[in-house]
């Protein structure tokens, strides 16, 4: 397996990192109105169409992606605009968290859905060395094009050819809260530095409210907690590294990084249920136990996706029961780690081109905005469209840094070490929650797997 790198500049998470902490101002107000890019070729879902689709009636597309509850049924109203527009038919199967396993099982036995949704970019140069996954076709290629950074292209690009269009992306350096608990615990002021975000937990706890809700269960979740605190602790430079392989897991700033977690994953009293808990808990239930009445937890981190849970399964309202501030700064900086998902064909002819070309559109990108927990990189889209306030400064900040980003480190990696539930990074790291003052065994066991994945065990 070849070891797999973006290219990040090494000044990358400054531009969005000072947006990110304009989010604190705008987004603990409850968020403003106001639009940014306009497409002036159309209205997304409101019937006039900027976007040229073949007709397919009597075809049936099928489309794969990892989302379950909300975040599916929000993704069914774009497909749903896209079966008006030509006809056909398309079924979505969820792939579970083990996406590549999935999708390579479907291809092994030839099977493989039309177009599909790769949350790791390092699957997605698995797959082209394969020959898995067809290149975009002209008219995909130039909504790609004109709708798309240089920076979000090249992360659907391998060896020269455009396979995907990244048309689903994640801010996910947020600490979302629960007003009413800050209110309760007296607390005026959301922390700016790991100190402070610990002294918040603290007086939280004190107050009586569990201050923070782990969805542990989820191994992909502890490695964006991971990455946030190496990014901001270790810099954008040894983040590379890492992400790549360059320098191992028994690295001093790996340790550093652990033991900085340790110093909140160590506290039961500071975890919503202790750390056994967080091991038993799913990440959607992480959200609905912060916002959700009885005794809720006072925060939980996660992504801008947060939204569509809240959304859809609590009562709270984002904005004013629901809050958001910037992952605390570890270091120097707040770190900005950014997350999506590659759309990509895995069977040729007119109708998965048609689908990928529709999703690469701003018709897509806005219908998909309009209800909630999505962000979109597109930068041609009008950012009026988005659900909430919240989530259009999140998006805003997320345009604003431009090719200025880290994307997620675990999403670079062989899917083997960074992608796949019950081993590699996700065991290691829900080992770690489980013993944090292992913090020797923790590095020793995910190089071991790292080595292994990358090619070098």
């Amino acid at each position: 397996m070849r070891s797999i790198r973006t290219g990040r500049r090494a000044g990358v998470a400054a531009a969005l990192t000072a947006g990110a902490l304009a989010l604190t101002l705008t987004a603990c107000g409850g968020g403003s109105g106001g639009s940014g890019n306009k497409d002036k070729g159309g209205t997304g879902g409101s019937g006039s169409a900027s976007v040229k689709l073949p007709k397919l009636t009597g075809q049936t597309l099928e489309v794969a992606a990892v989302w379950t509850g909300p975040e599916q049924d929000n993704f069914t109203k774009v497909l749903a605009e896209f079966e008006k527009r030509t006809g056909a038919k398309v079924n979505f199967v969820p792939t579970g968290n083990n996406t590549a396993t999935f999708l390579s099982t479907k291809i092994e036995g030839g099977k493989p859905p039309d177009v599909a949704f790769l949350p790791q970019v390092g699957v997605l140069h698995q797959f082209a060395d394969k020959g898995w996954i067809k290149p975009l076709g002209s008219e995909a290629q130039a909504q790609v094009d004109k709708n798309f950074s240089a920076g979000w292209k090249g992360l659907g690009a391998y060896k020269g050819k455009q396979y995907g269009a990244y048309v689903k992306a994640a801010n996910k350096s947020l600490v979302w809260y629960n007003t009413a608990a800050f209110d309760a615990a007296g607390i005026t002021k959301t922390p700016k530095t790991w100190d402070e975000f610990l002294s918040t937990a603290q007086t939280l706890s004190d107050a009586g409210s569990p201050p923070v809700s782990i969805g542990g269960a989820d191994g992909w979740t502890l490695t964006d907690w991971f990455e946030n605190v190496y990014l901001s602790q270790a810099g954008p430079e040894k983040y590379d590294q890492l992400a790549a392989h360059k320098i191992k897991w028994t690295d001093p700033s790996v340790k550093e990084a652990l033991t900085t977690l340790g110093k909140l994953w160590g506290k039961d009293g500071l975890i919503d249920g202790g750390r056994k808990g967080a091991l038993q808990t799913e990440f959607p239930k992480s959200v609905t136990q912060t916002f959700n009445g009885g005794s809720p937890a006072a925060m939980v981190y996660e992504g801008d996706f947060v939204t569509a849970n809240i959304n859809a399964d609590t009562k709270a309202k984002v904005g004013t029961d629901a809050k958001v501030f910037p992952f605390p700064a570890v270091g120097a900086k707040a770190p900005v780690v950014s997350g999506g998902d590659v759309a990509v064909a895995l069977k040729g002819g007119k109708g998965a081109q048609a689908l990928l070309t529709f999703l690469a559109s701003t018709d897509a990108a806005e219908i998909w905005a309009a209800q909630g927990g999505f962000i979109s990189p597109n930068k041609e889209m009008d950012t009026a469209k988005y659900k909430d306030g919240v989530t259009r400064d999140i998006a805003k900040a997320l345009l604003a840094a431009g090719d200025d980003f880290r994307f997620d480190m675990s999403d670079q990696a062989p899917a083997a070490f960074g992608g796949t539930q019950g081993v590699g990074e996700w065991k290691g790291l829900q080992d770690f929650l489980r013993n944090p003052k292992d913090v020797a065994g923790t590095q020793s066991r995910l190089e071991a797997d790292a080595a292994k994945a990358y090619g070098k065990g």
